[in-house]
Order: C-alpha cells, then sequence, then structure tokens
C-alpha cells in the first residue's frame, strides 16, 4: 500500500488490541476491511495509513499514537488479571469500554498515589479493619457499620434512596477509599475496585447508568472485596461465581453476604417481618423502602432465612430487572425502578 505508515512495530499493534479487548474481527468490522488485511497488519506485511493509525490508537485502543512505534511492547500492569474471583471467561467477555475504563481507574489510582501522598486521611479503613474473608459475614457487617459511624435508626430517617447513596458514599470515602462513578456500555457490570497493595489507594468504581439502588449494593459489595484486600467486579449475573475454585467462591459469597447485612442487619430485619405472613411486591416494596435498599436485597434477605425458595429469587428477580430495562427504553425511567430495581 503506497500510503501506509512505514515503522509501526506489529507486536505492539497486537499487544494494543488484546489490551483493549477486540478481536481482530471487530478492528475488521470497524474499518469494513477484509479480516486477512488486519491480520497482515499484525504481521508486519503492511500497515495502516496514518488516517488508519489515527483511528485505531484514539478510537479503538484508546493509546498515545507514539506507541505504535516503540522498539517493545510496553510494560503495563495489567488490572484485569487482579480480578482473581472472576473466572477467565468472564475477563474474556469485557467489553472493550470496560477494559478501558479499568484502565483509567488504574491511571486514577497511580495518580492519587502521587497527589495524596503527603496529605492521607485522618482515618483508613483497610489500614484500620483487616479481615481475610473466612469471618462471619454479619459480624464484619456488624464491625465496618461501628467504624462507620451510621446507625440503623440514622438510615431508616433518609428521605430517600439518593440521600442514601449520598451519605454511604461519602461515609466510605472520609475513610479513605476513593468512589467515581461513570457510565458503562456494557450493561451487565456494576462496578469494579481496585486493591492497592499498600492499602492505602483503594478505589471503587460504580456505574452510573444502574439504578440507585444497584450503585448502593455495588458500593459496599466491592468495599467487601477491598476489606479482604483484592480486586472484584460486581455484575448483574453472579452465576459465574459457581464456576471459581472453591476459595475464590466463598470471597465472593462473604462479599454478597456482607454487603447484605450492612444494608438490612438480619437481626432487624428478623424483628420487622416477625408478623408479616406474605411477601407479595407491595410488601417487599414497602420494606425495601424502610431500609433504602432495592427489593432484590430485601429479597435475598427473605431467602436467607427461609421465607422463599431459590426458585422464586430467581424468577422475581429476573421480571424486576426486566421492567427495570423496559423502563430505561421508554420516557428516562421511572422513580419507582429505579428506587426498587434489582442491586446485585
Amino acid at each position: 500500500m503506497a500510503n501506509q505508515i512505514l515503522g509501526i512495530n506489529p507486536k505492539v499493534l497486537v499487544w494494543a488490541r488484546k489490551r483493549s479487548g477486540h478481536s481482530v474481527e471487530d478492528v475488521a468490522a470497524y474499518f469494513k476491511k477484509d479480516l486477512t488485511e488486519i491480520e497482515s497488519w499484525e504481521k508486519g506485511e503492511s500497515g495502516p495509513t496514518y488516517v488508519q493509525l489515527e483511528k485505531l490508537a484514539y478510537v479503538l485502543y484508546k493509546r498515545p499514537l507514539a506507541l505504535f512505534f516503540f522498539p517493545d511492547v510496553p510494560k503495563e500492569d495489567n488490572p484485569e488479571k487482579s480480578f482473581r474471583t472472576l473466572p477467565d471467561s468472564e475477563i474474556d467477555d469485557l467489553a472493550p469500554d470496560t477494559h478501558h475504563k479499568i484502565r483509567e481507574a488504574r491511571a486514577m489510582q497511580l495518580s492519587l498515589a502521587e497527589l495524596s501522598r503527603d496529605n492521607p486521611p485522618e482515618r483508613q479503613i483497610l489500614q484500620d479493619l483487616r479481615f481475610k474473608g473466612t469471618e462471619n459475614a454479619d459480624a464484619v457487617a456488624h464491625t465496618v457499620r461501628e467504624y462507620l459511624g451510621i446507625d440503623l435508626q440514622t438510615q431508616k430517617q433518609w428521605r430517600n434512596v439518593q440521600d442514601a447513596l449520598k451519605t454511604w458514599r461519602r461515609a466510605v470515602e472520609d475513610v479513605g477509599v476513593f468512589v467515581f462513578k461513570d457510565t458503562f456500555k456494557q450493561k451487565d457490570i456494576c462496578g469494579f475496585s481496585l486493591h492497592d497493595k499498600n492499602d492505602q489507594f483503594p478505589v471503587i468504581v460504580i456505574n452510573n447508568s444502574t439504578a440507585q439502588t444497584r450503585q448502593l449494593f455495588t458500593l459496599f459489595h466491592e468495599l467487601g472485596h477491598l476489606l479482604v484486600h483484592i480486586s472484584g467486579i460486581t455484575k448483574t449475573d453472579d452465576r459465574y461465581i459457581y464456576k471459581l475454585p472453591a476459595a475464590d467462591r466463598q470471597l465472593e459469597i462473604f462479599c454478597n453476604r456482607f454487603a447484605a447485612e450492612f444494608l438490612v442487619p438480619s437481626a432487624d430485619f428478623k424483628a420487622v417481618i416477625r408478623t408479616r405472613k406474605e411477601y407479595d411486591d407491595n410488601a417487599i416494596s414497602n420494606l425495601a423502602g424502610m431500609y433504602k435498599v432495592s427489593r432484590e436485597v430485601v429479597l435475598r434477605r427473605l431467602l436467607d432465612i427461609g421465607l422463599v425458595n431459590q426458585d422464586r429469587y430467581e424468577k422475581d428477580v429476573k421480571r424486576w430487572l426486566d421492567e427495570y430495562e423496559q423502563s430505561e427504553k421508554g420516557s428516562g425511567g421511572n422513580y419507582h425502578a429505579a428506587y426498587s430495581g434489582p442491586c446485585e
């Protein structure tokens, strides 16, 4: 090709594509080229034009253009590999946009280390509280709630879930966890966390396009990951947990239990429902409103104590998720769906 750019390192082309989460087929489809042409670029047999290289760098791979002329593949941490409780098959399914957000969060984490080195928070929860994930999740939730200093009565008095999310986020940030929000194109990703090996600059990123109750559960599920010194991802469908090795599966179960117990303490919940006999949608919504959580968290609590079965739990959660997605396709969503939609 007469106008192809010379000097591009084909190994860097391959590396950048794989790290972005794109396949060769994705690139070929984007440029409307035959697959063999893209493969030829990556073998060094031909190369893209300058305009094509710009699109590869800035649109698809989100990298500086000069990177593709480096003599060697850059040495860069791969934060996705730190998600030990996410199977390889699930990591392979992460969308390019999600890969990019993970890289951005890692860059923010490094910047925070530089900017906050001489001005650390007064309290750092990951320095003060240390867990292994083998402890009783209910006891850990009680300890963390006491550390944050917000009791259940105060939680019940908040006006709505917006106030709850804002207050809990501020409380978590005040103890040394950096919480960011972003809009994900991959809708089944609720958020993720990146652990810091020194427990000083942990980051949580929450998908801002999900229901606020979902964001609230994600905040504490990811805090659970950080408390046991690992990075993690929260997905709408967590059935992948059962594909994990026993130790990793136990950590995910711990994080789910921790978040549910933190937001809806079982002792109080059992006292509240003692006189109730029916748990239809209306009753569950009322309980969700009391605790400022999602209907799914309430249903999970009912499942934990044996008042609903697994089949009912899975069917209702799927129905509520479908309702929420339909409301989002309508006139911008509705308050009830955003307030009571599924969380985990």
